[in-house]
This record gives C-alpha cells, structure tokens and sequence, in this order.
C-alpha cells in the first residue's frame, strides 16, 4: 500500500459504542432491540478493516510483518483485561453458584483462558441434554476466542498474499474469494447445522473479509483523492438500525440476515473515509459516543457475568435492578480500562520489546488456566452429599436412553428407532411415542412393564411432535423437515407392530401458542394444534390399539437442577425454586386437547399433573426427590416414584400388580 498511514478515525470509536451498546442493551433485556447481539458482528468487521490496514501499511513500509511484535501488541490489549474478569468471575461464582456449577463453569473458564471457549460452546451446542448456557457466565467470551484465532492466522495469510506481489486489485480480488466461500460456507450451515455457522471461526471469516476489503477501498481512494458519499454512511446506519430492530435470536442467523449489519458497518466504515459535517462521523464523533467507544472492550467483558450473576440472584429482577447493573457494569468497565487495559497497553517497558509481550501473553494464559483448574478442584472439593444427590439425580437418564443413548434419535436423523423395556415374550405390548417429554415416562412405564410382563416400545425423537403441525427448531434454525419425515416413518412402524395401547407425550408448549414457554413467533395456533394432533390420534386409533395422550408437565421458570444446588449451597430452603401453578401451566393447552380427543373411538386424555403441582404451586422438590432435572423433563428418580399412579391413571383394574 501506498498510503501514509491514517490518523485516529473518531467515528469507528463511535461505531464501538453502537456495537456495545446492541450487545448490553439485548442482554440486559431490553425487547424493543431483538437484535442487539448483531454489535458482535459489527465488531468482526472494524477488527478485519484495523488490522489490514495496520498490516498492509506494515508491508508497504517494510516488505513484511514482524508477527511477533503484531502479537505482542494484540496481547497487551486484550489479555490483562480479559484475565482480570475470568479472575472476578470465578471468584464471584463461588459464593453465588452450586458447586457442580463452578466445576462446569470453570471449564468453560479455561477455554476462554486458552481462546478456544468457541470451539467447547459448538460442541455443547449439539447436546439437547447439556445444561443451559444462558447462565454460563463465560459465554460472551466465544466471539473473544473467534477474534483471536482471526488475530493469529490474518497477518500470515496477508503476508503470504503480498509475497506473490499481485498488487491492491488482485489483493482486493482474492480476499473477495475468501469472504465469498467463507460466507457462501456460512449461509448453509446456518440452514444446515446452525450452531457451526455461529461459532466456528473460518465461517465468520467473510464479516473480517469484508472489512478488510474497505481498508483497500479506503486506501486506494484516499489516494485517489475520491470523496466517499455521507448518503451512504446514513444508509449504512439505516441497516444497522434495521437490523436491531427486526432480527431477533429465534432468526436464522447469522446467514443471509448478517448482510445488514456487515454492509451497514462497511458502508459507515467507507463514509467516514473523510469526515462530513453532513455525515454520520459527525455524530459518532460525539462525546458521549467517544467515552462508550473507549470502554467497549470493559463494557463488553464485564456486562455479561455482571447480568447472569444478578438474575441467578433475583430471578424477577426488576428494570430499577437492571439499571442498577448497568452502573456497575459501567463503574467494573472504567475501573479495569483506568487501571489495567490502559497502562498494560500502553507501556513503554512492555512495548520495547516482542520478547516482553510475548512472555505476558505466556504468563497471563499460563495463569488463567492455572486459576481455572484450581477453580474447579475447589469446586470439586465442596460438594456436600446432598449437593450431589441432586446433580446425580439430574444427570440420570430415563429407562430408554440407559439401554441406548440413541433411542431418542437426533435432529437430523428421519429413519425411526425402536428399544425395547420389559419383557422378551410379553402379554402385552405397549407403544411410548413422542419427543423427549415422552422419554422421561419411560422410567414409570418400564416398572409398570416390568411388573406386568409386559413390552414396552419406544419410538422417540428430539423435540419432535407428535401432532402434525409445523415446527420450527430453534436450535437447528429452520422448519424441521425431518420431524415430519420421521413421525410418518414411525407411525407406519407402530400400525405395524400392531400393539395393544400407545401412549403419546410430548412437549406441547414448545409447539403450540401458549404463556409459559416458547418463541410466539414460531408457535402454532391453538386451532392448528387442535387439528394437527386430532390427525395423527385418528391414525393412531385406526391401528385398534387403545391410545393415550398424556398431558404434559408443567414448565418451570428456573433450571430445577441448579436452583436447588445453589439453594442448598447457600443455605437456602429449596421453596425458592417453586414456580406458581398459573405461572408453570396454561389450561387453553389442556382444554386443546382434550377437545381435540372428543369423538375419537379408543382415545382418551389423562391429566397427571397433580403429581406435580398442588393448588397453588408446583414444588421444586417433592418427598425428598427433585421433580425436574432442568425447567421440564422429569428427573428420573422422581419418575421411577410414579409408576403406581401413572399404572392407576392409565390402566386402572386391568393389571394385577399393586404399588403402595
């Protein structure tokens, strides 16, 4: 590059604010901007637009980068910052989480220490059965671990480029390939395997791509003499205003829908090439913009623990709380900015030397995994019996999956599989059909089976409804095809088998519009539930077995598993956990169905919800025992209680097998 290199641009330290501000604003619950959590991507392209322009001015100076002074310099700014919250954070979790939780959490610690938190949150993702990341308070730290792998390989991937001397077009063209494939790759996992497109780095390439193709167009223009348009900068603020206005996480993203933030954020980036008195660097050069942008680094690490740790603690916590939390997220922010970022950046004894740099990086990852391991073995060490009656008691799985992990079969898969619980020459058989929330009978059903000689057969998919409607899979990201595959495929094997009684469950508020669970956007109507299941029980009846649809079970405002630990830990009665009886169900789901049962020959509706809730409340902890491993499926030792009424409810006199 040709180009002098360009003084301090005040509007991308306002672009951080805008960044920052989506990304607070979304997760400290402010609804009117669904799609805050896109400032991440906004920050993925002004970090691809500031290191190519460092690194190309590097190698028109001098012919090439000295890479170990470019990582020197990165770790000075971000790793102090970042060891100082992963250090508070674990320090406050000892005192606010269960000491399964600390032990969980700290791993997560550890990759974050080690910039590949990323990578574990992909795998995780996967698991329908792994514990909910909404309160792991490393979670933000994935976009850190995908920037930082962009840090590592970005400048060799320029200085390999530049070797071959193709010149600012032909460099311009072969990052145009790269963020091409990069996003061509992202938009069909996004459809495909959305959890790889969101957190796997090379297919969030194209966003730094992109922003690095503007600092070649800002470079060749500025030499150019080229004036950019303010008109563009205001559309590209248009397209970010749009895009935190309308995009919302039930969206599949990041896919086609990150276009509006990456090309908002470009065209700004190209507009502000030269300040106009009519243009957006005008505002974003604004005080107030300005002081947030310096901050967004701390804002950025600081608010996620501070807001997870603070509704872990008041779980109702009001709006004055949440502006309560933003003050100390914003006090932490300039705190460790005043203190720690800044004069670790910008010292002169740090800066001397690669050496010097490079040996912090050492020490600081050396020391934050070392602080996560040591957190964990603390941790480990804490656990009292009751603490791990309850997380065995979670961690326990249903009959079905202790014979085979595959008998609820996964998202993709349309093929059905059967397993067998009881007897191997029955007198009868019994069909358990449903998602996950059938699953969680096969427990009960199996020692009804067992005491009858009986068979009971499962065919079980995740999140997958027995009623023939619609369903969008929020964690696959798209319409869920293969649900509809698999539940014809199924029901032929099951008219098939010929059995004398099928029972369906399934977790009808995930599907169906309701007031205690699911996305409003992606959930069916009553009516189209109401015709929906009618259908798939007609087919079912036609099979001359006797068929049983099971309520579901009540919905929980919080993770059981974890409430109660952390209850237990901090010497709190387990009460804390329950959940109003008007809060965990909705009666226009049950009055639904029923309805939706009325006429159909051998068909009948049993509610077994008193075995969960009494009048007014549904206790977390009922004999002695948790009731839900997490907000809804029932914890396996509680459902292995409940064979003698669910036998008394289902089957009544027609078995000679007694339960006190």
């Amino acid at each position: 590059m040709t180009a002098p290199a360009s003084s301090f641009r005040p509007d991308i330290e306002g672009l951080r604010a805008i960044a920052v501000g989506g990304v607070v604003a979304f997760h400290f619950g402010m609804s009117d901007l669904p799609g805050g959590f896109i400032g991440v991507d906004i920050f993925f392209v002004i970090s691809g637009y500031l290191i190519t322009r460092h690194l190309m001015q590097e190698i028109g100076r001098s012919g090439t980068v000295d890479l170990w002074r470019f990582y020197g310099r990165r770790a000075r700014r971000l790793l102090p910052a970042s060891l100082l919250v992963i250090a508070a954070t674990l320090a406050a979790g000892y005192f606010i989480l269960a000491p399964s939780e600390q032990q969980l959490y700290a791993k997560g610690a550890l990759f974050a220490s080690s910039y590949v938190i990323n990578l574990w949150l992909l795998r995780w993702s996967f698991d329908y059965f792994a514990t909910d990341t909404a309160n792991n308070p490393f979670l933000h730290f994935w976009s850190l671990s995908v920037e930082e792998q962009f840090y590592l390989l970005w400048p060799a991937f320029l200085l390999l480029v530049a070797r071959f001397r193709p010149g600012e077009k032909g460099l311009a063209m072969m990052l145009g390939v790269a963020a091409l494939a990069s996003f061509a790759a992202c938009a069909w996992l996004t459809v495909e395997s959305q959890p790889w497109a969101f957190y796997f780095s090379p297919l969030r390439a194209w966003e730094f791509a992109i922003g690095g193709l503007v600092s070649l167009a800002v470079a060749e223009r500025w030499a150019s003499g080229f004036r950019f348009s303010p008109a563009m900068g205001w559309a590209g603020i248009g397209l970010i205003a749009a895009a935190y206005l309308t995009v919302s996480e039930t969206d599949p993203f990041p896919g086609l829908i990150a276009l509006m933030p990456v090309l908002g954020t470009a065209m700004l980036l190209l507009s502000g090439a030269r300040r106009s008195a009519a243009g957006p660097a005008a505002l974003l050069s604004l005080p107030p913009f300005q002081w947030t942008g310096k901050l967004s680094y701390s804002l950025y690490l600081w608010h996620w623990p501070v807001i997870v740790y603070a509704t872990i603690l008041w779980p109702d916590l009001s709006l004055v709380g949440r502006l309560a939390c933003l003050l100390a997220t914003v006090g932490l922010s300039y705190l460790s900015y005043r203190f720690v970022e800044n004069p670790v950046r910008l010292s002169g004894w740090l800066s001397a030397g690669s050496l010097r740099s490079l040996g912090l990086a050492a020490l600081l990852t050396s020391l934050g995994v070392t602080l996560s391991y040591g957190a964990s073995q603390l941790a480990a060490r804490s656990v009292d019996p009751d603490q791990k009656l309850i997380a065995e008691s979670a961690a326990r799985f249903s009959s079905a999956r202790q014979i085979d992990t595959n008998c609820v079969v996964s998202l993709e898969q349309t093929k059905p599989r059967s397993c067998n619980l009881g007897a191997s020459q029955p007198r009868k058989t019994i069909v358990l059909f449903g998602d996950s929330h059938a699953d969680h009978w096969s427990t009960p059903l199996a020692k009804i089976a067992e005491a009858n000689n009986w068979r009971v057969v499962t065919y079980l998919k995740s999140s997958c409804s027995v009623a023939a409607v619609p369903t969008w899979n929020v964690r696959l990201m798209r319409a869920y095809a293969e649900c509809d595959a698999w539940r014809k495929a199924a029901m032929k094997e099951i008219a098939d088998l010929k059995p004398d009684a099928v029972i369906v469950a399934q977790f009808s508020y995930s599907y169906v519009e309701n007031d205690v669970n699911g996305d409003p956007d992606h959930l069916v109507t009553r009516d189209v539930w109401a015709d929906g299941l009618r259908g798939s029980l007609a087919a079912l009846s036609e099979t001359s077995a006797e068929v049983v649809l099971l309520r579901d079970v009540p919905v929980h405002k919080l993770y059981l598993d974890r409430c109660v630990a952390r209850s237990l830990w901090q010497g709190r009665s387990s009460t804390v956990c329950d959940t109003p009886r008007q809060e965990a169900i909705d009666e226009r789901v049950s009055k639904t169905e029923q309805a939706a049962t009325s006429g159909l020959r051998g068909v009948r509706y049993v509610d077994l919800t008193e075995l969960f809730c009494n009048q007014t409340t549904c206790p977390a902890m009922i004999g002695g025992k948790l009731t839900f491993r997490d907000r809804h499926h029932i914890a396996t030792p509680y459902a292995a209680t409940l064979a003698g009424s669910m036998q008394r409810a289902i089957f009544g006199n027609q078995v000679a097998a007694h339960w006190q």
